[in-house]
């Protein structure tokens, strides 16, 4: 049967609106729900950096103060003078002397440094000038200034002041000595800009600060010390060297003290058939072998490969090499570029070490049997050795002016003021390097929007921020130790951030590869959504186009 009744479009229209509202609540779920979480799981995780103060680190200015107390002794000044001393007197913008009028008697001993150490101890980075009359016995005739091992120092009264000197002579005489004991005893611009060498430009004319800068090694929290012992002729020669005992006795001293600046560790080795590789040439004037200036540098490379690797240790590496030579090139001396023997024996390489040769040819007796056992003058080698080190890590050695009297540094094999000469150099090379590293880090991050910061990350900017700041702050103010201390800590935050490994670019995909990646996913789903959304306003527009002409 058929039925032949009036048509009715309602199920029709109740099927299509159906598809409408389906196809309306896909399209609602996925904007709503489906596209922030999508955004949310996929965004990048970046901690907040403290932004704003690293940007004023690239900027940073710093502003060295020394304290220098000068004490007056007796016949020096009057009391009416003394009265009308000013506490504080200001030399340069990076200098700072503080006046105080003391009074000592003329009972001082010989052991002026030590008695006058004990009478004031003075804080690292801080000077004691002691200012004594003309007429004392303590300094040579020909000597207007004495420098002791610690922070102290005598100065003499010029003859030109004995009589009818005012206060403003006597302070006009005072102060050009003064400065140049700072810059001897405790730092100078030659020291900054060496300390600043790899970071700031330094003009052709500044030769000296190019040299101290290219030959010490940089800062770092520790060091590794090599000595090796080179026997190329075991059958000639059985060597036997004291190695602990002359480290203890010459070597640990020095690092002691130097314990503020980093960590050391020491270890010695004994290679055998170690060979120069560089033939000597025999000098018939000398009647010995000869190495020259120009040769040293191929000496290096071969021996380099026989000294082992230390891979495993992120310091850098001091070597000190005792090259006995074998009996057929002995004696073997080295040559300067005047063609003349240097007295010690040895050459040094900038960031390398240094290598000293040990002649034996005096053993050989009239009847010598090889092999001979020789027995090495470990006090004539740790001597060389110890000179070369203080050039390796920095210890610089000024020529003092004339009339300037420097007293050596002692058992120790360093001075207290070159001790505080070496720590300003390293907290301003410090500051600098952690300044540098962490504004890199921020460009870099800034630069590579995909990379995830993580807490520990910041933390370490933060802290590293924070180290930047107390450093500066404490160098400020004249207190090198807790200067020094910040600025190895700055170093070492920011360089825990910048090599952290989770900061690899190579982790991360580039926004076009991660289209790539998303695109064949959702774009055959969002397709038929997209379709029915088109067909639906244009079902919506022609609705009302209808209603229009309806009302027509």
């Amino acid at each position: 049967d058929v039925y032949n009744g009036p048509y009715s479009p309602e199920p029709e229209m109740a099927e299509r609106r159906r598809g409408q509202l389906a196809a309306l609540s896909i399209a609602a779920v996925v904007i709503i729900i489906g596209v922030p979480l999508w955004w949310r799981t996929t965004e990048t995780y970046r901690a907040w950096l403290p932004v704003s103060q690293i940007q004023e680190l690239a900027n940073l200015e710093l502003q060295l103060s020394a304290d220098v107390e000068v004490v007056f002794a007796r016949g020096t000044v009057t009391p009416e003078q003394q009265k009308k001393i000013p506490l504080t007197l200001s030399q340069d913008d990076d200098e700072i002397t503080g006046l105080k009028s003391l009074y000592l008697t003329d009972s001082l001993s010989a052991e002026a440094d030590l008695s006058l150490h004990m009478l004031s101890e003075s804080p690292c980075g801080s000077l004691v000038v002691y200012v004594v009359p003309e007429s004392t016995s303590l300094l040579p005739e020909d000597v207007e200034v004495y420098i002791g091992q610690r922070r102290t120092a005598l100065l003499r009264i010029g003859t030109q002041m004995r009589v009818g000197r005012t206060l403003d002579q006597l302070l006009d005489h005072l102060e050009p000595r003064i400065k140049k004991l700072l810059q001897l005893m405790s730092f100078s611009h030659t020291d900054i800009t060496a300390a600043l060498s790899d970071r700031v430009r330094l003009s052709p004319g500044n030769k000296e600060s190019i040299a101290d800068s290219m030959r010490a090694f940089k800062s770092s929290p520790g060091y590794e010390i090599t000595f090796s012992l080179l026997n190329p002729d075991p059958k000639s020669h059985r060597l036997h060297w004291d190695i602990e005992g002359a480290v203890q006795t010459f070597i640990q001293p020095l690092l002691t003290k130097l314990e503020p600046l980093a960590n050391f560790s020491i270890d010695s080795q004994i290679l055998y058939y170690a060979m120069l590789g560089v033939n000597p040439r025999f000098d018939n004037s000398h009647n010995a072998y000869t190495l020259n200036a120009d040769s040293l540098a191929h000496v290096i490379n071969p021996v380099e490969a026989r000294l082992g690797s230390n891979a495993a240790s992120s310091n850098p590496v001091l070597n000190f090499l005792l090259y006995v030579p074998d009996a057929n090139h002995s004696p073997l001396y080295i040559q300067d570029r005047k063609k003349q023997q240097v007295p010690s024996n040895a050459f040094h390489s900038p960031r390398w070490g240094g290598i000293m040769v040990y002649n034996v040819n005096s053993f050989y007796g009239p009847d010598v049997a090889f092999p001979v056992d020789i027995n090495i003058n470990m006090a004539k080698v740790m001597g060389v050795f110890l000179a070369q080190l203080r050039l390796l890590l920095g210890v610089q050695s000024s020529t003092p002016p004339p009339g300037f009297l420097v007293a050596p540094c002692g058992s120790s094999g360093l001075a207290d003021w070159e001790l505080d000469r070496l720590m300003w150099s390293r907290s301003v090379e410090n500051i600098a390097t952690a300044t540098t590293t962490i504004t890199s880090l921020a460009q870099l991050l800034d630069q590579i929007g995909n990379i995830v910061i993580n807490d520990n990350i910041a933390q370490q900017v933060s802290s590293a921020v924070t180290s930047l700041q107390l450093a500066v702050a404490e160098l400020e103010s004249g207190n090198l130790g807790f200067a020094l201390q910040y600025s190895k800590e700055a170093i070492l935050a920011s360089e825990r951030a910048f090599f952290d490994p989770s900061l690899l670019h190579l982790l991360y995909f580039p926004d076009d590869q991660k289209f790539a990646i998303y695109i064949p996913l959702f774009l055959p789903m969002c397709v038929p959504i997209l379709l029915s959304l088109l067909k639906i306003a244009s079902e919506v527009r022609q609705r009302r186009r209808d209603k229009q002409t309806k009302t027509d």
